[in-house]
């Protein structure tokens, strides 16, 4: 009996390891994607999104499919300055499988304090973004004041879907 414990606490501290260095590995692809931005290093930032890779910008409008998002930002880039996030916080959570991951994190960036989400997936043993969103923050006694700012331009966006 002793020995099936022993062996079932090896595991978990397997997997728990196995885990962490899944983590580890997602934590930096994570920091190297947003330094490529910051470097306007555009194949590296690439790299990391997946073919399939989805962008999701703070405007209404930015639901970004990879090639959309590479046109879009390619001037940008070839300009030598994209856009600079530095990490406050990030939060990383990985499925059992080890092929799944999603993660939150705070960012610094231009437009002060964002929320940036994402889902990665482990293709041919290597790590992509699948999809990201970035979020402006917005303190909770500010909304009513964000709103009314926003309240035209989102009306007008509204009606634009709705002619579509």
């Amino acid at each position: 009996m002793n020995k099936l414990i022993v062996i079932i606490l090896m595991l978990c501290a397997g997997q728990l390891i196995a885990q962490g260095d899944e983590r580890k590995a997602v934590n930096e692809l994570i920091n190297t994607w947003h330094k490529a931005a910051s470097e306007a290093d555009f194949e590296t930032y690439f790299g990391i999104l997946a073919d399939d890779g989805v962008f999701i910008g703070t405007d209404a409008s930015e639901n970004w499919q990879n090639d959309d998002f590479r046109a879009f930002s390619k001037p940008y880039f070839d300009r030598g300055k994209a856009w600079s996030f530095t990490t406050i916080e990030r939060n990383i959570y990985i499925n059992e499988s080890a092929n799944f991951a999603w993660f939150d994190e705070l960012l610094d960036t231009r437009m002060e304090i964002c929320r940036g989400s994402g889902v990665l997936s482990k293709e041919d043993g290597k790590w992509r973004i699948k999809h990201y969103v970035l979020s402006i923050t917005i303190p909770n006694e500010d909304v009513d004041v964000v709103s009314a700012i926003k309240k035209e331009k989102d009306s007008l966006f509204m009606l634009n879907k709705k002619l579509r």
